[in-house]
C-alpha cells in the first residue's frame, strides 16, 4: 500500500492577495523609475553642447541657452520618472507622455508633468562642466 502524502499547506485568500500586491507594487515602483537617477557627476566638453539647445549625458540634461551661460537638471521627468529623450532648440522633451521643459530653467512648458525638472550644479572649468 502507497504511504498516503500529508495535505498541502494552505493560506488564507488574503494572504495571497496581500501577497501578489505587494509584489506587483515593487515591480511597478522599479518600473517607474527607470533610467530617471544620474549615476554620479559626469564631465562633458562645452563644446558638446549646442548653443540654444543642449544634450543628455549620464542622467543630466545640460543645456546652453546662451552663448557661454550653461544650465543643467535631472533628467527624470516629473511626470512619471522616466529620463527624457530630446532636447530641441525650443524645449527639452520627453516622448513618454509628451512633457516639455524650458531649455532656461527646467520649468514645466506642457504637460502632463506639474513640477520643473530637477535642478543640478554644473561648474566650467576650461573647456571641461562637471555637472553634480
Amino acid at each position: 500500500m502507497p504511504a498516503s502524502l500529508p495535505p498541502p499547506p494552505s493560506i488564507s485568500r488574503r494572504t495571497a492577495l496581500v501577497g501578489i500586491g505587494g509584489a506587483t507594487l515593487a515591480f511597478c515602483l522599479g518600473c517607474s523609475a527607470q533610467g530617471a537617477a544620474p549615476s554620479g557627476p559626469v564631465t562633458i566638453k562645452v563644446s558638446d553642447v549646442p548653443v540654444g539647445s543642449g544634450t543628455i549625458v549620464g542622467g543630466f540634461v545640460v543645456t546652453q541657452p546662451q552663448a557661454g551661460t550653461f544650465e543643467a537638471f535631472n533628467g527624470a521627468c516629473t511626470h512619471q520618472g522616466f529620463l527624457v529623450q530630446q532636447v530641441t532648440t525650443s524645449a527639452i522633451v520627453c516622448g513618454r507622455h509628451g512633457s516639455t521643459f524650458a531649455l532656461t530653467d527646467g520649468s514645466v512648458i506642457t504637460g502632463p508633468a506639474a513640477r520643473p525638472l530637477a535642478k543640478a550644479t554644473v561648474t566650467r572649468n576650461g573647456d571641461q562642466l562637471t555637472i553634480s
